[in-house]
């Protein structure tokens, strides 16, 4: 099965206090997104990816996924595919929240399943609030409503820095030093990885598939990174949820997992050890899993 390239202009909202307390359009801005199986299958599920990545580190999950689901997988702005934003300001969650809603109004759906890894996953505990009823199932790949301020300092500390390469070699061994945690043991996995994380460069040479700027937040050196508190978003998440923890994560703790379990029915968690932040969802086990989760009645 092969996947579909699709594209569908968004609106660029410029989110700066206005009179009417709208946000104002600026534009628009072509947002990328891989679609796998039958598009006309009304059971469908969106994928979306962590800070840096994009839309085809799903492409393993969707293919097994898209015999029971229209799978979407989206380049969120600035990544992969998709436009990168002439203001930069605008890289953040207000932008990303909008671009997903306006994303499931372009494919006239009345609801879906959300897989989120990380970034993702935040994107799905807040459409799930402001939007109720248009997510049906929500999976929480390796996030919750605590974010450890020790993980974003890592990741802090590589995303935007380096994008440029000059061989593939090196470009490979950049992403198996920062991909670590991710658990990847497979060499047909790091070369998907590699093939879809860069993209070649005028001068023979990779560039990283994604604007550095997304990372203006975490860069500036004025805000001191701390534990994100996140539980008032977590408060109007009321859909059966399945949150996945990376034994050895340094983004999502355990006991805020408990916590998340116990303040609420509808909970379901799964620990795969050896693993940080964040599984990838490439090993036939985690498909297996999070697939038997998702079609259960």
């Amino acid at each position: 099965m092969e996947p579909r390239q699709c594209y569908f202009d968004a609106p660029t909202l410029d989110f700066a206090p206005h009179e009417s307390g709208i946000p104002q359009p600026r534009g628009t801005h072509h947002i990328a997104y891989t679609e796998w199986g039958n598009p006309d299958n009304p059971n469908v599920l969106l994928c979306v990816h962590g800070l840096s990545r994009n839309g085809r580190d799903f492409d393993f999950f969707a293919r097994d996924l898209a015999t029971h689901y229209r799978v979407i997988c989206p380049d969120m702005a600035g990544r992969g595919k998709s436009d990168w934003l002439n203001n930069k300001l605008l890289y953040g969650y207000p932008l990303y929240i909008a671009d997903c809603v306006a994303l499931l109004a372009s494919l006239e759906v009345d609801y879906v399943d959300w897989v989120g890894t990380s970034m993702g996953g935040v994107i799905g505990m807040a459409i799930t609030g402001s939007h109720p009823g248009l997510i049906r199932k929500l999976v929480l790949n390796d996030i919750g409503p605590l974010v450890s301020k020790v993980g974003l300092q890592r990741i802090a500390g590589y995303v935007g820095h380096q994008t440029h390469f000059l061989t593939r070699e090196a470009l490979e061994k950049y992403l198996k030093k920062i991909m670590r945690p991710f658990g990847i043991n497979h060499g047909s996995f790091w070369q998907h990885i590699i093939d879809h994380s860069a993209v070649r460069n005028a001068n023979g040479g990779y560039d990283l598939a994604y604007d550095p700027a997304i990372a203006m937040a975490l860069q500036d050196t004025k805000v001191a990174i701390d534990d994100v508190n996140m539980w008032p978003l977590w408060a109007g998440v009321n859909n059966p949820v399945l949150v996945i923890r990376g034994g050895e994560s340094d983004i999502l703790r355990r006991d805020t997992v408990e916590i998340m379990k116990t303040s609420r029915s509808g909970v379901d968690s799964v620990e795969w050890a050896g693993i940080g932040h964040a599984p990838m969802l490439m090993d036939e086990y985690q498909i297996e899993f999070v697939g038997e989760w998702l079609m259960r009645p």
